[in-house]
């Protein structure tokens, strides 16, 4: 049995900072378990043991991040819960390191595999959901969570990746799009004319 906080938590600690530092300064082709293992004083046998692979190991990376990043907001109300997320993802995305992990995970896509989304990714979408379904109990209109992750979330990991992270304070501008889509959606069928 494993104690948290103890040796497996270091060596996970150790072994992510290593690969963070990395990738701020090579390319992730570059990043191989025995410089991670140099860098991070974990002997290689460690790493491949429990991680395997890079990719799996920027998996695990990702998973904690994601996990760190903050609970999804509930104020008791959907507009502000939305604000405070979008908000909180545009702020992560302005860390440098952020795009940097992001950046790697797409490059270890590979054409004509099937892609599978990640455990991180799985549990942030039973959060939104939650968060969803916990306004549609209260009475208020709410998105899709495929809307949300569209109008939203897609845009601001969009520009992160590509261009520049959207500052936090456009994230708003999103949200009110998606806002706006939730209302035409729920919004009545004019009568037919005759």
């Amino acid at each position: 049995m494993q104690r948290p906080g103890g040796r497996s938590a270091r060596v996970r600690s150790a072994v992510h900072h290593a690969v963070l530092d990395l990738l701020g300064e090579r390319p992730w082709e570059e990043i191989t378990v025995p410089l991670v293992a140099e860098r991070s004083g974990v002997h290689q046998a460690t790493v491949y043991r429990r991680w395997g692979t890079m990719p799996a190991l920027l998996d695990d990376v990702v998973i904690e991040r994601l996990a760190t990043a903050g609970p999804v907001p509930d104020t008791g109300s959907l507009p502000e819960d939305l604000r405070r997320y979008a908000t909180m993802v545009a702020e992560s995305l302005a860390d440098d390191l952020i795009p940097l992990i992001l950046r790697a995970t797409v490059l270890e896509i590979r054409p004509g595999e099937p892609r599978r989304s990640s455990p991180a990714f799985r549990e942030r979408e039973r959060q939104l959901q939650a968060m969803l379904d916990r306004a549609e109990a209260r009475g208020e209109r709410a998105p899709t969570l495929a809307e949300l992750l569209e109008l939203v979330v897609a845009p601001l990991y969009f520009y992160a990746l590509f261009t520049a992270p959207l500052p936090a304070r456009e994230a708003g501008r999103l949200v009110d799009r998606l806002l706006a889509v939730a209302d035409r959606r729920t919004e009545p069928a004019p009568a037919a004319t005759r």
